[in-house]
């Protein structure tokens, strides 16, 4: 089972800090946004809803938390392009973690579908092993 633990990050970002402590101000941020990703994961690979539910509000508050601290550094000296980076490819993991969430429930949407057709599917309809086939038919001619 994922780890059920939250943890916060308070980062002060120094107005008048330069390049490099810009950047050992934002890893911390950094950091904790990749670790809710990877908390995330795991939670999504074990099917734990629970897990999934709570890594999610945690990475919600991670990123809001990260994108706050970062457009503070971007107003003050700008963002280390390290940083930006990394950030970045937080980014993208949060977008493939979206869009292989968005193709499960699609499977799980056509499944229920198929096993529970709704109201408009006509009763004289039955399943065979490749799925919903034609109506039966009650006047086949089998003369040979």
């Amino acid at each position: 089972m994922a780890r059920l633990q939250t943890m916060d990050v308070d980062v002060r970002l120094d107005a008048h800090a330069g390049p490099d402590a810009l950047a050992a101000d934002l890893e911390p941020l950094v950091a904790h946004v990749e670790q809710r990703l990877g908390a995330l994961a795991d939670s999504l690979r074990e099917r734990d809803v629970q897990g999934i539910e709570l890594q999610a509000q945690e990475l919600h508050r991670a990123l809001a938390c990260a994108v706050e601290s970062f457009m503070h550094a971007a107003r003050h000296g700008g963002v280390p392009e390290a940083m930006r980076l990394r950030l970045a490819r937080a980014s993208a993991q949060l977008a493939r973690q979206r869009e292989a969430l968005s193709r499960a429930t699609a499977a799980l949407d056509r499944a229920i579908d198929v096993l529970m057709p709704g109201a408009a599917a006509p009763a004289s309809r039955v399943y065979t092993a490749s799925g919903l086939s034609a109506p039966l038919r009650s006047s086949t001619n089998l003369n040979a």
